[in-house]
């Protein structure tokens, strides 16, 4: 079959994402790129409908994100949502103001006209607001379709295809958003809802066949699910006669968990059937990252020296057993989204170790199978692929490791006493039966030291912090409110077994403002 996506426009929004995973729900596939992105970029993912996201700012701001006109020349449906509807409201003639009654947070929006995109819905809908300005002239061809008590809230051109929402269908405070996005995706985009886990195997499969054709890979293991499910998916595809044209490196960057070199390489080699090589680069890595401070500086000498080492690796492999081209990383679309700015003007919020911590010379070239997908459909994939549900429901656990869990420098007295700090966190959220039910859970070692007493002898240590958030795809999460006695737990086995530690902490700061990790 034919190629189909529906693209999504990003101006900025906290939500755009949100609109992938709403439309990805119907089994079709979505894929979010920046406003600024090229004809050119938008046609190669075979769109049959186009999203405009909603975003922060003001369409008569000097500086306002805008995208390219022929957008709207393409024939294809055109969606806007808040920025968005203001956005082709602008653009195609009409006129846009600063409301005088803003309007965020929960709304009743009344349907006025029959509409495709609302038909069969209620003539009522309790939706989500979040916008500061409104449309007060339509351009030409349009017609206001629904209105809330305060501003218009939606309007089409049906003969031109183009329909927009000033409230939020992606969040779920909006009640009936889904079915208002089904009603775009499948009954005006005509979108095939096929993009399934088997098809998503097989179409992998075969395009990393065809990249790769009779060459040899690597595979970066971290030990994780999403490195896990990238090789397993890769080794599917270089398989042949039982033997396979993939190598996968678990490299010891010196900042793994407590016993993971070693667990790591049982689950991935008996379990999965890898063929794996495992690597010992400890006092490597612990030598280049002595003294460095900064969290940004960590992670890229963590990624430069990864891909050192595996350029290193490549080179043994080759010389008894071809020549070796390619690197598979099992990089996510958090992880990419978060790394660049592919949000049309938001910020990098931070590098990963297997995205912008890369060298910008590499002799490997990269395959990144799951770079477009979200924690939970590589899950899927996963199990799909017959993995072992022990390994697929690993906890995330970040590239640059324990170097990003220690504030401050990383030396190996502080990796040692996060360690066992770490292990006691794990082990009583297992113990509790809340591993399975949380996104991650964590020790952090802060640069804080501070007095304590322990058997009438005063203390001067360092303080452990404890993080457990629930998420759907680390995008966004939660902190958990853990029961009392597990935090007690946690915090008298810290106190009591882990030397250089006299005080616990828990941090309950959700994401957005912080992020998962602290650094």
């Amino acid at each position: 079959m034919e190629p189909q996506s529906i693209v999504v426009l990003d101006f900025g929004a906290q939500y755009s994402q949100l609109i992938a995973r709403r439309i990805r729900e119907q089994n079709v596939f979505s894929v979010v790129l920046p406003c600024t992105a090229l004809l050119s970029e938008i046609k190669s993912y075979s769109p049959i409908g186009i999203v405009l996201s909603g975003g922060p700012c003001s369409v008569y701001d000097a500086d306002a994100p805008a995208m390219d006109p022929a957008v709207f020349e393409l024939g294809l449906p055109v969606l806007g949502i808040c920025y968005g509807l203001q956005l082709m409201v602008h653009m195609l003639g009409g006129k846009v103001r600063g409301a005088k009654h803003r309007e965020y947070g929960h709304a009743t929006v009344g349907i006025v006209r029959d509409s495709e995109l609302f038909r069969g819905l209620p003539d009522s809908l309790e939706v989500w607001m979040s916008h500061g300005d409104e449309a007060v002239e339509l351009p030409p061809g349009f017609e206001l379709v629904a209105k809330s008590p305060s501003a218009v809230a939606g309007i089409h051109n049906q003969q031109k295809k183009f329909w927009a929402v000033q409230f939020h269908p992606e969040v779920r405070h909006t009640r009936l958003g889904t079915e208002i996005l089904r009603r775009f995706v499948i009954d005006i985009c005509r979108a095939r809802p096929e993009w399934t886990p088997k098809h998503f195997i097989e179409s992998t499969i075969s395009a990393v066949r065809e990249t790769v054709g009779n060459g040899r890979a690597i595979c970066a293991l971290s030990g994780g699910v999403d490195s896990a499910v990238a090789a397993t998916l890769v080794d599917r595809a270089l398989r042949e006669h039982g033997e396979s044209r993939l190598t996968c490196v678990f490299v010891n960057n010196g900042v793994l968990r407590k016993n993971e070199f070693e667990k790591v390489q049982q689950n991935l080699h008996e379990k999965l059937g890898l063929q794996l090589k495992a690597v010992d680069a400890t006092d490597r890595f612990l030598t280049r990252l002595a003294g460095v401070i900064d969290p940004e500086k960590k992670r890229k000498i963590i990624g430069n020296e990864f891909i050192a080492v595996f350029d290193q690796e490549a080179r043994r492999i080759e010389q008894t057993q071809g020549k070796v081209e390619w690197l598979v990383q099992g990089t996510l679309y958090p992880d990419v989204i978060e790394s660049r700015s592919v949000r049309g003007p938001s910020q990098v919020i931070k590098t990963h170790h297997n995205v912008g911590g890369l060298p910008e010379k590499m002799n490997l070239k990269l395959i990144e199978p799951l770079k477009d997908l979200f924690k939970d459909e590589v899950r899927q994939i996963g199990r799909d692929l017959g993995m072992p549900e022990e390994i697929l429901q690993r906890q995330p656990f970040p590239g640059p490791g324990l170097a990003v869990r220690i504030l401050g420098e990383v030396t190996p007295e502080r990796l040692a006493i996060l360690r066992e700090c770490d292990d006691i966190v794990v082990n009583e959220i297992k113990k509790a039966g809340l591993y399975n039910r949380i996104w991650q859970s964590f020790a952090v070692l802060l640069p804080v030291m501070s007095v304590g007493v322990m058997g009438d002898q005063r203390t001067y240590a360092y303080t452990c912090a404890v993080r457990a958030v629930y998420s759907e795809d680390g995008m966004t999460a939660d902190w958990v409110e853990l029961p009392h006695g597990v935090l007690k737990a946690i915090s008298t086995r810290i106190v009591n077994e882990v030397k250089g530690v006299n005080r616990v902490v828990y941090d309950i700061t959700s994401k957005p403002p912080g992020t998962i990790e602290w650094e």
